[in-house]
């Protein structure tokens, strides 16, 4: 004898409702979707639909996404991944087919969606995809709502973000003064790639450096200094004794940050705030340095940990261990963007990195105030529209990254 599906769908609803204590009279009765044995994908809201996406190379490294929609709202985002932009072109791609016809609205659905229904989640090359991806998203709803980003997720927190600028000299240190920075970002000095053990003329020669800045800048500049995963643990505690003595801002990124511990025991060895998190991606990535106690300060890219929607839930998770964020962004003035509104939405945002304020990129490129920071774009979504004409000149790059080797034996190393 066949059973019949329909009696079987009701014997299972009378028995929780019994189960419950809910009463047979229709009062109180569970909602149907309890009971849904096939639930159906999130349905859209509302009658905006993404028609298309459209990502083009921009110099001197960068990838600009366009998510159109048929309302013609154009959404913006930056998913880049240095060195391998053909390869985020081609995820991007990838992503598209579940994108099309979609509400661009259900921002974290979206990226739910995106990420879990990989497989094979996470790493650089899709993560930064969906952070491209990301960005556009909430620049869109943004858009369609009449508010910028930070709005949506609870309002600003302050009214204008710290920026830091690029000093490599003591030269170059009084123009970034002069210019109205109150921070700026160095990289070890050096002649030739660091071995895992070096000796006092390399200590020196970097230390040199460094007080030629801190010269240069005076006491109230303060200068953070990126060792880049290039500087060798055994070397990086040497140095970075060195420099106490001028008390950088942050040290970042002294050794790689794939063995957590390796960090945590520089970490414990100074009194200088460390710092990393551009090689680390979304919110499972982070965890794992905060609860060791790995870095003071964190600093997620938001071009390939999450995007926004990543970034504010890393924010929350650090600030739960008094940590402040400094985003990492040497990249274009989409990501900028992107910063600002993360920054202009928590309460534990440190410092902005820039390499452009956005002038031939942008119609309106941002401003550095007097104070060394950039007013907090009030424009819906991201705040900010490109120039096109501007582009044309900077359409389409073929950067790669640094091959770097070691100068006695020709082995590999990092840059």
């Amino acid at each position: 004898m066949k059973s019949n599906p329909k009696s079987a769908t009701l014997s299972r609803r009378s028995a929780i409702q019994s189960v419950l204590g809910i009463a047979a009279t229709g009062t109180m009765l569970l909602p149907k979707t309890s009971y849904a044995a096939n639930p159906t994908p999130f349905q859209a809201y509302g009658k905006v639909k993404i028609t298309k996406l459209e990502t083009f190379l921009v110099k001197p490294r960068w990838v600009f996404l366009k998510i159109h929609t048929d309302a013609g709202i154009v959404g913006l985002g930056e998913p880049l991944l240095e060195g391998r932009a053909l390869t985020i072109q081609t995820a991007i791609k990838e992503v598209e087919p579940y994108l099309l016809g979609k509400d661009p609205r259900a921002v974290v659905h979206h990226w739910q969606a995106i990420y879990r229904h990989a497989f094979y989640r996470g790493g650089p090359i899709l993560t930064s995809a969906l952070s491209g991806i990301d960005q556009a998203l909430w620049d869109i709803k943004g858009k369609l709502l009449g508010v910028p980003v930070y709005e949506l997720l609870g309002g600003p927190t302050r009214d204008r973000v710290r920026v830091y600028g690029r000093a490599s000299n003591a030269e170059d240190m009084k123009k970034r003064k002069a210019e109205g920075y109150t921070i700026i970002k160095t990289g070890v000095a050096k002649k030739n790639p660091s071995n895992f053990v070096e000796n006092p003329a390399f200590i020196k020669y970097a230390s040199d450096n460094f007080a030629s800045l801190r010269e240069a800048g005076g006491p109230e500049m303060d200068i953070a200094i990126d060792f880049h995963g290039s500087v060798p643990q055994q070397t990086s505690k040497v140095l970075i004794k060195e420099l106490e003595q001028y008390q950088p801002f942050f040290v970042e990124e002294p050794c790689q940050a794939q063995n957590v511990d390796t960090l945590v025991d520089i970490a414990r060895g100074t009194h200088i705030p460390i710092a990393t998190g551009e090689r680390i991606f979304t919110k499972w990535g982070f965890r794992e340095i905060l609860e060791k106690g790995a870095a003071s300060i964190i600093q997620p890219d938001l071009c390939h940990a999450g995007g926004i929607t990543e970034g504010r839930l890393i924010a929350g998770m650090a600030e739960a261990y008094y940590i402040p964020i400094a985003p990492h962004n040497p990249m274009g003035p989409i990501s900028l963007a992107t910063g600002l509104q993360l920054a202009a939405s928590v309460p534990n945002f440190l410092v902005q990195e820039q390499v452009t304020l956005g002038e031939g990129y942008l119609k309106e490129p941002f401003k550095l105030q007097k104070d060394g920071t950039v007013m907090v774009p009030t424009k819906p979504g991201l705040g900010v529209e490109l120039d096109e004409d501007a582009l044309k000149d900077k359409i389409g790059h073929d950067w790669k990254n640094p091959e770097s080797y070691n100068a006695l034996d020709g082995s590999v190393v990092d840059w």
